[in-house]
């Protein structure tokens, strides 16, 4: 299932492998990946954009492609996945077509250069969000990041995760931040309102 995703100023795409050009531009960047192990070599990126471009629980679980809803430049990549615990990066095999995981899905993004500071990233991870919780059957989604990295913590904020604490997570002691179905309803007016059903197949039914 495609499940493109449009917000004000964007439009999130499942990531494809026509993608690798904002990949590029991105994991090699050493500013991009200051807080994500450092920068990436071309050779590593090419490999990894097939594994990069699947999908789990009918297209929910996956990353997409941020680019501009106006130009079509692409900006960067958000992300539902499923948190690794003591793994230094996703477990590829939680990802699968006919299933949703079932430990914690994390919500993130990451920006070109010329991408920062414009409010993308907010609104990428609020459109995921209500994609999460309007059009899948996901309770929760969390996240976390370095301890150095404040703009994430901003956009956590106002995206309306809140901090509970610390976890592990990435195979370190991390932040652990969260937000609940039930409190995102309720900050949206839309208490009561029950999620989608999940047929066998893991393909998204309305009550």
């Amino acid at each position: 299932m495609d499940r493109a995703l449009e917000s004000e100023r964007l439009r999130l795409t499942p990531l494809a492998v026509t993608d690798i050009d904002v990949a590029l531009e991105m994991f090699t960047d050493p500013a991009v990946m200051r807080f994500i192990d450092g920068p990436v070599d071309e050779a590593s990126i090419r490999a990894g954009m097939p594994t990069w471009t699947r999908r789990g629980g009918d297209g929910c679980i996956g990353i997409w492609c941020i680019s501009s809803a106006v130009t079509g430049e692409k900006y960067g990549s958000g992300f539902l996945l499923p948190l690794p615990v003591e793994d230094s990066d996703t477990d590829w095999s939680l990802v699968r077509p006919e299933a949703l995981p079932s430990g914690d899905v994390e919500v993130g993004y990451i920006l070109k250069q010329s991408a920062w500071g414009k409010g993308f990233a907010t609104e990428t991870c609020r459109r995921l969000l209500r994609f999460a919780f309007e059009e899948t059957p996901l309770q929760e989604v969390v996240a976390t990041f370095d301890d150095g990295n404040a703009a994430s913590k901003r956009v956590l904020e106002k995206t309306g995760l809140t901090c509970r604490g610390r976890r592990r997570a990435y195979g370190q002691d991390s932040p652990d931040w969260r937000i609940a179905r039930s409190e995102w309803l309720r900050a949206k007016g839309r208490e009561g309102v029950q999620p989608p059903k999940v047929s066998w197949r893991g393909r998204a039914r309305e009550t």
